[in-house]
């Protein structure tokens, strides 16, 4: 089943993404801090989420973690 179709798989891939933009922006920040607007502004704003709300966004991942690995 596709991930649009499935909500867990849905969140999952949503955190993944917000994951994956704070990583790049902490390693490269040039590559997203260009691209603010347009279709390549969903990543640069997907970092600033992933670096803003890091508590939530770790908690996120733990609880999602736990839902994949011990309740499927």
């Amino acid at each position: 089943m596709s991930a649009i179709f499935n909500f867990q798989s849905l969140l999952t891939v949503i955190l993944l993404l917000i994951c994956t933009c704070a990583y790049i922006r902490a390693l490269a920040p040039s590559l997203l801090d260009k691209n603010k607007t347009g279709i390549l502004g969903i990543f640069w704003k997907c970092a600033r989420i992933g670096e803003r709300k890091s508590p939530w966004v770790a908690c996120c991942c733990i609880i999602m973690a736990f839902s994949i690995l011990f309740l499927q």
